[in-house]
């Protein structure tokens, strides 16, 4: 029989394994599997490394009234408006990157943009408010 320590999850389990023969025959292996006291060094939990949230751009002019949120957590690799521009419904306001996809966001009515709410590189959240409307 060989012993091992196997940790899952930080805890780690004794585990007790007996060896096949040669000829194939085999008895029922024992398990013990009852958890053991690791070393505080050896046991080291992953550390979560915090999103870096870029600061908004502050919106120029007031904000408009009809606004358009991100449809889901990414970042913003490009805005292809600005403050004042017309905009026909479908046409895109910025483009956000999320599961290594690009994904033009639309306007989704005409209007004129009153204010952009993020900058390009900003990392948004999901129904995070982008560019508003009036």
């Amino acid at each position: 029989m060989k012993k091992y320590n196997i940790t899952v999850n930080g805890t780690s389990y004794e585990v007790i394994v007996e060896e096949v023969s040669s000829t194939g025959a085999v008895s029922a292996p024992v398990v013990t599997s009852a958890p053991v006291q690791a070393a505080p060094a050896a046991v080291a939990a992953p550390k979560a490394t915090p999103v870096k949230k870029a600061p908004a751009a502050q919106p120029a002019g007031k904000s408009g009234s009809v606004t358009v949120n991100a449809p889901m957590p990414g970042t913003i690799l490009d805005i292809k408006v600005s403050v004042g521009q017309s905009v026909k419904k479908g046409d895109t306001v910025c483009v956000l990157e999320a599961m290594k996809m690009e994904n033009d966001i639309p306007a989704p009515q005409d209007g004129v943009i009153a204010s952009v709410n993020v900058q390009k590189g900003a990392s948004v959240g999901a129904n995070d408010v982008l560019v508003t409307l009036s």
